[in-house]
């Protein structure tokens, strides 16, 4: 092993939902160091409205990686770049002189924009006929542009620069608008096959309030954003002149991280939102019309099936039900996870009939925009340690439903699980994922694999490593792995066909009727 690989090492940047984190990480893919700080993920001034200051994303990032570096366990100069990765689709109007206009729009927030008068009419009617009509709409009353552009104007016209946070995070640490290919991930004119902004005939700068002046110069991943600047250096005490280089969001960076570069291989992240994701060379549709995203690999894609609330179910019932437990865990000092991962393996495969569907946030296509959570099978027998562990087990099954979808339209069968995210440290949730999909479920030898991946990018553009299949086979590996049980998994497997693939088609026309007398989730108006 080149003394180069074994003693130098890059400091990657993990921007997330619920923290910001900076590793160091060696070209081994070890965790020599972490430093972690929390974040209020977001404030609200509106029901449904989530914003948070940029400023404060910047601080706690300089105060992260100021701790690290003055806290260093390896020589400074063994520090060969930096890298980052961050959550997707939180967005930030910059003025001409870079300061923020307004609090950054954060992924989870649920306004809406006004559906406006496209497309015409003479587009309209073929855009229904092939299922095209309703993602349009849908993106015209999602993008966070169009919000700003229909109820701040005046912010608005001020706005120089549109950026993702890791636009926002890159122009703050080198001085550049610039960003990732890998980060393009939201309602902005990308076009998904080619990994550039769309041509300037292509129908999305006509939904999106949006010019080419208002984005950044896009680098593919594994490529350099530039240099860490004086101002930066001062703020973070990262070293001046290091180079940053250009990684992908978290999602595609858990990927990476997790050793998937193949279509066989499939990565659930177990995260606020839930996700089952393939890396391709070919662009594949998992749904028509919703885009395959890029992959940390450039020129990749990485479908994906999204569970949009997914262990943000754990959270929200942990703060709705589990007053007790969270009162014992502070006098045991441990996380409350750990009483309530012990109090759903007590219960038995199949929580006794009772069967959860985790659509606690519609979605457009699949499932439809009507849908609506449901819990059906109750019995006396039931505590909310059945309804714990019946949440694990629903979004198990909603994760193999996307994984049954993804083998059918890549034409690939899964061979393999790769489980990551702060879900995977449960347990009960590991070996009932692997029950549920009768396949052994592998965790990677880190808990951390977006700033995995994110590092795997950045030693494949120090030409540490001369492409990313090497890279991967020697920054990646297998922690523990969870083999199904045969008896559990039959049982599984009758649920699953038997009742679980059934509840959505004959719900659906409750959803609707519900839909329309509560007007919830609202209507989109055509």
């Amino acid at each position: 092993m080149p003394s180069r690989i074994k003693d130098e090492c890059v400091i990657s940047i993990d921007a997330g939902t619920q923290s910001i984190r900076a590793c160091l990480i060696d070209f081994r893919g070890n965790i020599i160091q972490i430093v972690k700080n929390n974040i209020d993920p977001y404030f609200s001034v509106n029901p449904g409205w989530a914003e948070q200051d940029p400023e404060y994303f910047w601080k706690v990032l300089a105060r992260t990686c100021k701790k690290l570096m003055s806290s260093l366990t390896v020589k400074k100069d063994s520090i060969r770049g930096v890298t980052l990765t961050s959550q997707r689709n939180t967005m930030i109007n910059l003025d001409s002189d870079g300061k923020p206009l307004r609090p950054a729009f954060i992924w989870l927030d649920r306004r809406k924009a006004k559906p406006e008068k496209w497309p015409p009419l003479y587009l309209r009617l073929p855009m229904q006929a092939v299922g095209l009509y309703e993602i349009a709409l849908y993106g015209i009353m999602e993008s966070e542009a169009n919000w700003i552009y229909q109820n701040q104007r005046d912010i608005w016209d001020r706005t120089e620069k549109f950026l993702f946070l890791s636009g926002y995070l890159t122009w703050r640490l080198c001085g550049d608008y610039v960003d990732s290919t890998g980060n393009q991930v939201g309602y902005v004119p990308f076009n998904f096959k080619k990994h550039e902004w769309a041509s300037d005939s292509d129908f999305k700068w006509k939904i999106f309030h949006i010019e080419k002046r208002h984005l950044p110069r896009l680098v593919k991943p594994s490529e350099w954003l530039g240099t860490i600047s004086k101002q930066a250096s001062k703020e973070t005490g990262l070293p001046e002149g290091l180079p940053l280089i250009a990684a992908a969001a978290d999602k595609a960076c858990e990927v990476l991280g997790s050793g998937c570069m193949s279509p066989n291989i499939a990565c659930l992240s177990f995260g606020t939102t839930a996700t089952i994701e393939t890396t391709n060379q070919n662009y594949v549709e998992i749904i028509p019309f919703l885009p395959s995203y890029p992959s940390a690999i450039p020129g990749s894609y990485n479908t994906e099936v999204m569970i949009y609330r997914g262990y943000w179910m754990v959270s929200w019932f942990k703060q709705e039900f589990c007053h007790n437990e969270i009162d014992l865990a502070r006098k045991k000092t441990i996380a409350p996870e750990t009483l309530l991962d012990k109090m759903a393996g007590s219960i038995p495969p199949g929580s006794m009939g009772l069967m959860l569907q985790p659509f606690w946030s519609p979605g457009v296509k699949v499932p439809g925009s009507e849908a609506k959570g449901s819990i059906i099978g109750f019995g006396d027998v039931h505590t909310k340690a059945h309804v714990y562990r019946a949440i694990l087990e629903g979004l198990s099954y909603a994760l193999k439903e996307g994984a049954i979808r993804t083998e059918k339209r890549n034409k690939i069968k899964i061979e393999k699980l790769r489980v990551s995210g702060g879900g995977s440290q449960s347990r009960t949730a590991m070996q009932l994922t692997a029950d549920i999909f009768n396949m052994s479920a592998e965790k990677p030898h880190t808990y951390e694999t977006s700033a995995l991946g994110a590092a795997i990018d950045a030693a494949v553009g120090l030409k540490i490593y001369s492409d990313f299949k090497s890279a991967i086979n020697s920054m990646t590996r297998i922690g523990e792995v969870f083999d199904p049980i045969p008896a559990n998994s039959r049982i599984y497997n009758d649920l699953f066909n038997d009742v679980y693939m059934k509840i959505y088609k004959q719900m659906k026309p409750l959803y609707e009727n519900i839909r329309s007398i509560t007007n919830y989730p609202p209507l989109l108006e055509r």
